[in-house]
């Protein structure tokens, strides 16, 4: 009888490493990619391709380096690479076959629809009027916001994290939170962030 093939010991050791630096982001790697993505289902995808990818590279990483900011990174970029070209093809194809708009995709109700403990957190302290207001910002605006309003990322980290110049990172961040601003004047009034004088500035995409 063949004994059970064994785990080599040094591949065991890099997985305990892996495990011990990426797993405490994984609740904050899943608040962002529904942030990003709209969608529960595309959420756990796009985490889960990040978890691959990095172990895949875990050789790359710097130890001692900012392990978060590296994990971040590479959500980012396989959102920007993969997933918002998967959800235009997705909306093409419902458009050809209902011959309406895909808006069920990004349904706040499809996003909320049995929602576990751990989408409860990702959407807690997000009102309904800044979750769709946030929604509706385009994808390398809404990148940015949620890195730094949602997740503290500075300037440098996120620049890092896009790899893309600190001032396109700066001018993404300031364009939307003007469109941020834009759609939730009425909100802000209500709440009382903003005075009843306050007027609005036009804003284009």
């Amino acid at each position: 009888m063949m004994k059970q093939q064994q785990i080599p010991s040094q591949l065991a050791t890099t997985k305990q490493e892996f495990e011990a630096l990426t797993l405490p982001h994984m609740d904050e790697l899943y608040a962002t990619a529904l942030r990003l993505t709209r969608r529960e289902k595309d959420a756990e995808d796009l985490v889960q391709d990040t978890y691959l990818k990095a172990f895949k590279h875990f050789d790359q990483f710097e130890r001692g380096t900012n392990c978060r900011a590296w994990m971040f990174r590479i959500l980012t970029n396989t959102f920007i690479n993969a997933y918002r070209r998967r959800v235009k093809e997705r909306e093409i194809l419902d458009k050809q076959q209902s011959g309406q708009l895909a808006n069920f995709f990004f349904s706040k109700e499809d996003a909320e629809r049995d929602a576990d403990p751990v989408q409860a957190i990702a959407m807690s302290g997000l009102s309904d009027d800044v979750k769709k207001a946030l929604d509706e910002i385009p994808t390398d605006f809404r990148v940015v916001v949620v890195l730094s309003d949602l997740q503290d990322f500075s300037y440098k980290e996120i620049a890092e994290i896009m790899d893309t110049p600190i001032g396109t990172v700066m001018s993404r961040l300031f364009r939307g939170r003007r469109l941020l601003r834009s759609r939730l004047e009425e909100y802000a009034r209500r709440e009382g962030f903003i005075s009843p004088e306050f007027m609005p500035v036009s804003v284009g995409i």
